[in-house]
């Protein structure tokens, strides 16, 4: 890897939340949600990608994002091949300027992919785990309202 050129560096990431990928969103809810107080804030089934997306929120602002997988979860699928009980999946960051952390994370010789300009609110790209410690790495833009908030209850949104 090679420094950053100073004239890239984007003002600083702001750490967003970690997500951790469960066959069943509802195995871990007596966990995050009833010990450690966590409130369910949104979720989002993707139908096109095969996953549904639950938030809790903690009452410093930390967030945490359960993944679950839907039919035709390929990214899904391959994570449980390797990690059959699932576990850390990713860990996102937002900046404030998508393509200069795409230059500077290149400048540094970072292999990136998954650059995803697709929803309106939140534009992505990611750090390949071979080179982030095993740990994928997303780096996010996305408006302050992003995820809305839920217009359901947990319950309703698990049925």
């Amino acid at each position: 890897m090679t420094e950053a050129d100073p004239a890239l560096v984007p003002p600083g990431a702001k750490f967003d939340h970690v997500a951790h990928a469960v066959r069943r969103i509802a195995d871990l809810l007596p966990l995050y949600r009833d010990a450690l107080g966590g409130r369910f804030t949104s979720g989002d089934d993707n139908l096109e990608q095969g996953y549904r997306t639950l938030h809790i929120t903690y009452g410093d602002g930390s967030k945490i994002e359960l993944l679950e997988p839907l039919a035709g979860s390929h990214f899904l699928d391959s994570f449980f091949a390797r990690q059959p009980h699932g576990g850390l999946h990713h860990v996102t960051f937002r900046v404030a300027d998508l393509d200069l952390a795409l230059a500077n994370t290149t400048a540094v010789g970072l292999e990136v992919f998954g650059f995803n300009r697709d929803r309106p609110k939140w534009h992505e790209f990611f750090i390949h785990p071979r080179v982030a410690g095993g740990v994928l790495v997303q780096i996010a833009q996305a408006t302050e309202d992003f995820p809305p908030p839920a217009t359901v209850s947990l319950e309703e949104f698990l049925a």
